[in-house]
């Protein structure tokens, strides 16, 4: 099992779940977070003062996946999410050692 961990910008969440339920991603977890790369934020304009937004907010998706369904989720989100500007985002794989249902007790690819 693997365990996929993308950064994207939060416009394309809806687009990127989609693509995921297409290909038969039964679960994802979603977390706002805030974070810079090498964009390393922006500066914004409000009310005529000029700010430094150095955290620009993403959104972090972790899903678990069978061996073979990683490199199409993968992809999935690698095409789904890109708009080609600075910022896109990321996409981290992990080895996934073990899962487990808490309802059923139900272990390993079973439970995901």
């Amino acid at each position: 099992m693997k365990l996929v961990i993308a950064i994207i910008k939060p416009l394309k969440l809806e687009v990127v779940k989609d693509e995921l339920r297409s290909l038969g991603v039964k679960g994802i977890t979603v977390t706002e977070v805030k974070g810079y790369g090498r964009q390393e934020g922006h500066v914004e304009i409000y009310r005529g003062a000029e700010y430094r937004v150095e955290f620009v907010p993403k959104v972090k998706l972790e899903i678990a996946v069978p061996d073979e369904l990683a490199d199409q989720v993968v992809e999935r989100i690698m095409l789904a999410a890109r708009t080609g500007q600075i910022g896109d985002g990321k996409v981290f794989v992990l080895p996934l050692e073990g899962a487990y249902r808490i309802r059923t007790g139900e272990g390993g690819e079973t439970a995901l």
